[in-house]
């Protein structure tokens, strides 16, 4: 049987990172306090740690917020220096891009 050929990886998916982690942390907060009330039941039924749980993914959740948001602009500030640098080698190459060295810029 021939193998089939290997294909290249495609690239990573963006995804908002931001929006699903929050969702998370949203969620973990909304259980904790839909689960407070029932604390005393719950340590009746050996389950008293549940809420606090809850509020300890909510607050890592918070962590991860920050997280998130600190690299989606590390990524942003990376990609426009990027884009600067490519911006920068395009202008130097004396191509009339507005530099004062192509063509266009020079007087007879």
């Amino acid at each position: 049987m021939p193998k089939t050929p290997l294909h290249p990886s495609p690239p990573p998916l963006e995804a908002n990172d931001v929006a699903i982690v929050g969702g998370g942390t949203v969620l973990w907060f909304v259980a904790f306090l839909v689960l407070l009330p029932f604390q005393g039941t719950l340590s009746d039924h050996k389950h008293g740690s549940w809420p606090w749980i809850c509020l300890s993914g909510g607050l890592l959740g918070l962590i991860g917020l920050w997280y998130c948001r600190a690299r989606r602009d590390a990524i942003a500030r990376s990609r426009a220096a990027e884009a600067a640098l490519r911006e920068a080698d395009g202008n130097s190459t004396g191509n009339g891009t507005g530099d004062g060295t192509g063509p266009a810029a020079q007087s007879d």
